[in-house]
């Protein structure tokens, strides 16, 4: 896997490569790019896909600046200028960075995709966010919440990946996202940074700014999200001067696991007609 050397630290990334439009996929807290798995595989042909892995506790190499949202916004950012990536279609499930990053730093965007995410007041989102905020702030809460959602009679919980899909995502793939939170204490102190250091005005400030971004920018919302009130994907549609909103059912927020190419058709008629 291909890495880069940023200002707060290395971060490692998957590049499909190619000629073709550049699209990159942003994941949300204690996933890695492999959440992108299976809509890359359908999306491959005919673009080029990066999907970085951001420092939200699935990462396996710590950083060198404590992780706070603020901090991954601007990596973000800094991830595109370095790799010169023009033109993109940022895309983004779960986490809410990308509307901070379209609302300060649209000069490389083309277009901008919002997947069931955080927004508005709804952060840290639902009873997960509520529980790694609390983890993160207990001492001893980290390793507490990694060892419950490591055993598998407990990841269809609704304070787990039940909330997050409808369908079990594979043992190796949720052993996968856990491992550097349960194995490295270095990862652990980057979580419980960034989980310390929300601001809780942040995607209210980013709502403003989204006012203001004039790409085509699609709104993917799950009607049947545990997490993200389904009225906030008709807010940000509606926020955004050339907003669409399209609703898929049979999901929750993790719509790249439920209904991967559902969501690849998606994304590849709007990177050929947005």
């Amino acid at each position: 896997m291909p890495e880069i050397e940023l200002s707060a630290g290395t971060v490692e990334y998957e590049d499909t490569g190619g000629e073709g439009p550049v699209v990159v996929l942003l994941h949300g807290l204690v996933h890695d790019a492999s959440v992108w798995r299976k809509v890359i595989a359908e999306l491959r042909t005919g673009h080029r896909l990066l999907a970085p892995t951001l420092p939200y506790g699935a990462h396996r190499r710590p950083m060198t600046r404590p992780p706070t949202p603020d901090l991954v916004n601007e990596l973000v950012a800094e991830f595109l200028e370095r790799l010169d990536l023009r033109e993109v279609t940022l895309v983004e499930s779960d986490c809410g960075r990308a509307q901070t990053v379209a609302a300060r730093h649209p000069e490389r965007l083309a277009r901008l995709v919002l997947i069931s995410c955080e927004a508005f007041d709804n952060y840290p989102p639902g009873l997960p966010g509520k529980m790694i905020t609390v983890a993160c702030r207990v001492p001893g809460g980290v390793p507490l919440m990694v060892r419950a959602l490591g055993l598998k009679p407990l990841r269809r919980l609704p304070v787990g990946l039940g909330a997050l899909t409808k369908r079990p995502v594979p043992d190796e793939i949720v052993d996968r996202w856990l491992r550097p939170l349960r194995t490295d204490p270095a990862i652990r102190r980057d979580f419980r940074h960034y989980g310390t250091h929300v601001r809780r005005t942040e995607l209210l400030e980013a709502a403003q700014g989204l006012r203001y971004f004039d790409r085509p920018a699609l709104v993917v919302w799950a009607t049947e999200d545990r997490m993200m009130p389904r009225e906030h994907g008709r807010r940000l549609a509606e926020l955004l001067p050339r907003g669409r909103l399209v609703e898929l059912d049979d999901t929750r927020t993790l719509i790249a696991e439920d209904r991967p190419e559902r969501l690849a058709s998606l994304l590849r008629w709007f990177v050929a007609e947005g």
